[in-house]
C-alpha cells in the first residue's frame, strides 16, 4: 500500500592553472546556520559553499513506495518500470511499481558486510532488454585484506537467479581497511562503465588516491568484460592504469551526467566537513589528500590546511560542516518543470535531500528537502515516469517518490 505525505516548499581550476584568490566566507545568508568547523579557510571564489537558499514553489508529495529494506544501497531502473535494488547485508530484489517486494535473487557472490562495505550499487547494460546484463559492486574478503570488486551476471528470464557470474574488476591491492570504498556505477553514453573507488582510509593508503598506478582514490571507466575503456586520459602514459579517467578523491559515492551538456559531475566526502560536488574532466587530479577543505577527524588540518594547488581542481562546491553526500542525480522531469537540470544530492549525515541550482558550473542556491524525515539518505535518482526516487540507508529502509501535486503561481 503506498502512504503518501504532502510537503509544501518541502571554478574549477584545469590543470597548470594558477591557484584562485581567496573569497570571503560568508555564514549567514544560506541554508546552513552553524559555523564551519575549519576556522579561517575560505572558498576559492564567491559562490562555492553556503550559498544563498532558494526554495521550490511546487507543492510536491512524497509516496512512501516500498518498506522493509535492509540497508538499501543501489537502485537501476529495468526497461518496464519496475527496479532492482540492493541491500547492503547481501541480497538483491525486484521492486515492482506499486512497490511490492519480490524475494532475492540468487547469485550474489559472497560479499563482506561490515562498517562501510556490503553490497552496493548496481546497474543493468544499456542493451538490457536483449542481453539481461546486470553489474554490480560489493566489498570482498581475500587473503590479504579487503577489496572493491565489480561483477557482472544475467538476470535469467524468470528473475529467480543472476547467472554466468562473473568478477570484471577489483580495486586492489586488498587492504585491512573496511571504509572508503566508493563504487557508484554509472554506464556512458558509449556504453562504457564509470566506476568511483575511495582511497580506503588508512594513513599510509590514501596517499594513493595521487598515484596513476593505483585504484584507489579514483574514477576509471572500464568496457563491460572489465578492460581500459578505449579514448582513456592515461591509455599512452607509462607506468599508469590505462582505465583511470580521474583521480585525487577520498571516498566518491556518486556519479551523475548532466541532463543537457552530457558532462560527468561527482560527489565526494570529506573527513570533517569539506564534502565536495565536482565536475569531472578527463585526466584531471581533484586534490585528496594534497589539498582540501575541512578537517582530519583529529581535528587537524589536512595537508597542513592547504586548500588550493596548481594543477588540481578545486570542487564546484563544499560544506563545512559535514553534510555527507552519496547518491547524485540531475533532474531532466516534467513533473516539476522548476527542478529541471537542478542538482540533487542524498545525504546521510545530513538527513536530508539537497537540490542546488546551477547556472553553467557555478552554484546559484541551495534548498534543503525531506528534512522532517530524520532519515540518512543513500541515494536519488529520477524514474521513467519523471519522478525523484530517494531511498534511507536504515535497517528499516524505505524508498520514496517525490511528484507535483499542484503548482503555486
Amino acid at each position: 500500500m503506498i502512504c503518501s505525505l504532502l510537503l509544501i516548499n518541502c571554478k574549477n581550476t584545469i590543470p597548470g592553472e594558477k591557484p584562485l584568490q581567496d573569497a570571503p566566507l560568508e555564514i549567514s545568508t544560506g541554508v546552513e546556520m552553524l559555523p564551519p568547523e575549519a576556522k579561517g579557510q575560505n572558498p576559492a571564489f564567491p559562490g562555492q559553499t553556503r550559498i544563498s537558499a532558494v526554495k521550490t514553489r511546487t507543492i510536491f508529495k512524497v509516496d512512501t513506495l516500498a518498506k522493509n529494506l535492509d540497508r538499501p544501497w543501489g537502485l537501476a531502473f529495468l526497461p518496464d518500470g519496475r527496479y532492482l535494488v540492493t541491500e547492503k547485508p547481501g541480497r538483491v530484489r525486484i521492486v515492482n511499481e506499486n512497490g511490492t517486494l519480490g524475494d532475492s535473487i540468487k547469485g550474489i557472490l559472497p560479499i563482506h558486510f561490515q562498517q562501510d562495505g556490503g553490497l552496493m550499487d548496481i546497474a543493468i547494460a544499456p542493451d538490457f532488454s536483449e542481453s539481461r546484463e546486470v553489474f554490480w559492486s560489493y566489498s570482498e574478503k581475500i587473503d590479504t585484506g579487503f577489496t572493491p570488486t565489480i561483477a557482472r551476471a544475467y538476470l535469467s528470464e524468470d528473475e529467480k537467479s543472476l547467472t554466468d557470474v562473473t568478477v570484471i574488476y577489483r580495486a586492489g591491492p586488498a587492504v585491512g581497511s573496511v571504509m572508503h570504498y566508493g563504487t557508484s556505477l554509472l554506464f556512458d553514453p558509449e556504453g562504457h562503465l564509470l566506476v568511483s573507488f575511495g582511497e580506503r582510509f588508512e594513513p599510509r593508503v590514501r596517499v594513493r588516491a595521487q598515484k596513476l598506478n593505483s585504484a584507489f582514490g579514483k574514477i576509471i571507466r572500464i568496457d563491460r568484460e572489465g578492460n581500459p575503456a578505449p579514448g582513456n586520459p592515461f591509455a599512452s602514459t607509462a607506468d599508469t592504469l590505462p582505465e583511470i579517467w580521474a583521480y585525487g578523491f577520498r571516498d566518491p559515492q556518486g556519479l551523475a551526467f548532466h541532463g543537457i551538456t552530457g558532462e560527468l559531475w561527482a560527489s565526494d566526502h570529506g573527513a570533517r566537513a569539506g564534502d565536495e560536488i565536482n565536475h569531472i574532466l578527463p585526466g584531471a587530479n581533484y586534490g585528496w589528500p594534497m589539498i582540501a577543505y575541512g578537517l582530519e577527524y583529529s581535528r587537524e588540518p589536512v595537508n597542513g590546511g592547504l586548500t588550493q594547488a596548481d594543477g588540481m581542481q578545486q570542487p564546484v562546491y563544499y560544506w563545512d560542516p559535514a553534510v555527507a553526500p552519496a547518491g547524485i542525480c540531475f533532474y531532466s522531469g516534467q513533473l516539476i518543470p522548476e527542478w529541471q537540470n537542478d542538482l540533487f544530492v542524498a545525504c546521510l549525515r545530513g538527513k536530508h535531500l539537497i537540490r542546488l541550482k546551477l547556472d553553467g558550473k557555478k552554484v546559484t542556491g541551495e534548498e534543503r528537502l525531506l528534512t522532517n524525515l530524520d532519515k540518512r539518505l543513500r541515494g536519488v535518482k529520477e524514474g521513467p515516469d519523471g519522478a525523484l526516487y530517494v531511498w534511507t540507508d536504515e535497517a528499516d529502509g524505505y524508498i520514496l517518490r517525490i511528484s507535483n501535486e499542484t503548482y503555486m503561481e
